[in-house]
């Protein structure tokens, strides 16, 4: 007899968007520290703004490549990137999901909003203008949820749960399944 309690195969992708959702705080503070850091180093250095100084090089038609300014804004540039993916994909979830004002308000109270609430019972006290009847075990239960849809908008539609789904629709692709 199969141990009901044993822990099922868990999908990486979920914890891919975990990782990212528990991050996040910390890569919003550290772009901006980043951005501001990055503008007064080149402040001193040069004696003008990024902006007036990209502006005049690229009317001179400088080139930047393989400078430390260059590999600095590459920095940042992947960063904000990988935050507006992150964003765009909430807004979609938002917008789109059947569930989705719920897992939004879910999602940043626990991991988006700027400030990090002390412990979860601040979070569902937060919640309950957005959410009827939410307790402890509701709240984990949709946490999760809302962390599964996001990551099907992140990573798109082809979770293991889908694949069945698919399998049914397209019998011919149960063998590559």
């Amino acid at each position: 007899m199969a141990n009901k309690h044993a822990k099922k195969p868990e999908d990486s992708r979920y914890h891919d968007t975990w990782r990212l959702l528990k991050k996040y705080r910390d890569v919003v503070w550290s772009m901006e520290l980043s951005v501001q850091q990055v503008k007064k180093e080149f402040e001193i250095e040069f004696g003008s703004t990024i902006e007036d100084f990209l502006e005049s090089a690229y009317l001179a038609g400088a080139d930047l490549g393989g400078t430390k300014i260059e590999s600095h804004a590459r920095c940042i540039e992947r960063s904000n990137q990988m935050l507006k993916l992150l964003n765009n994909a909430v807004d979609i979830l938002r917008t789109r999901h059947k569930s989705g004002e719920t897992y939004y308000w879910l999602l940043y109270y626990t991991f988006l909003s700027p400030q990090q609430l002390d412990n979860v019972n601040e979070i569902i006290e937060q919640l309950r203008p957005h959410i009827r009847d939410i307790g402890r075990t509701t709240y984990y239960r949709k946490r999760e949820q809302a962390v599964a849809a996001l990551s099907s908008i992140l990573w798109g539609y082809s979770s293991k749960d889908c694949m069945t789904l698919l399998a049914d629709f397209f019998p011919d692709m149960e063998a590559e399944i």
